[in-house]
């Protein structure tokens, strides 16, 4: 389903922990990190395609969050050729997007990335507010920040992130702060938590482009 300017409705979730963290997906089968993302079906409304996509995706209720607040408009981005069918090239642009901030009322363990038979990720891990801008692939990076600097001011006031501290967010080690890595019922640093049988890349600055969600015309880069 395409506007008349080519794009696809679609909905982006930002999930935040206690702590203003953000959960932070990787894509199944391969290195490209992303927060949910999904398109709005025929006769759904945005809120309703969220819900949807939050428990298709990361396998949580409306129960398990608090919707904080949302883009007052659609944020659109294009896609590059490269990445669209030939035989959609010309008709297909890119996504327009409402994004949700959303408050994770639940537990850690309500996360399941195994919900449906055909999950999105294989791995997820929690960051710090704004480290997505630097890890996303780069056409996306310009919708994330319109979505991430305008539902800032809704963050919780005890843990608000002050957009000036992007740049002191890695450790010595060029690791991102306040991230855990769970393997089993132990924690290490930095941050990933695996469902079973989960592989991941310890570096997400070196993600790639995977397979994009919610776009029926994309191909994997090999």
């Amino acid at each position: 389903m395409l506007d008349r300017d080519g794009f696809r409705p679609n909905v982006g979730i930002i999930l935040l922990n206690q702590k203003n963290q953000v959960f932070w997906g990787k894509r199944i089968r391969t290195h490209s990190w992303q927060f949910p993302q999904g398109g709005i079906d025929r006769g759904e409304t945005p809120e309703q395609a969220m819900f949807r996509e939050l428990h298709e995706e990361v396998g949580l209720l409306p129960n398990h969050v608090r919707v904080v607040a949302r883009t007052r408009d659609w944020l659109r981005y294009e896609v590059p050729d490269r990445y669209i069918r030939r035989d959609a090239r010309g008709h297909y642009k890119g996504q327009k997007q409402i994004w949700y901030l959303l408050q994770l009322m639940g537990h850690d363990w309500d996360l399941n990335l195994r919900a449906t038979n055909h999950p999105e990720f294989d791995a997820w891990r929690w960051n710090d507010y704004w480290v997505p801008l630097d890890v996303v692939v780069e056409f996306k990076r310009g919708v994330y920040e319109m979505a991430l600097t305008e539902l800032a001011r809704f963050l919780p006031r005890h843990e608000q992130r002050n957009r000036y501290l992007r740049s002191g967010m890695r450790t010595r080690e060029g690791e991102h702060a306040g991230t855990m890595f769970r393997t089993g019922s132990m924690l290490i640093n930095p941050g990933m938590e695996l469902p079973p049988g989960a592989s991941f890349d310890p570096d997400p600055q070196n993600s790639v482009p995977g397979e994009l969600d919610g776009l029926p015309t994309v191909t994997t880069p090999r």
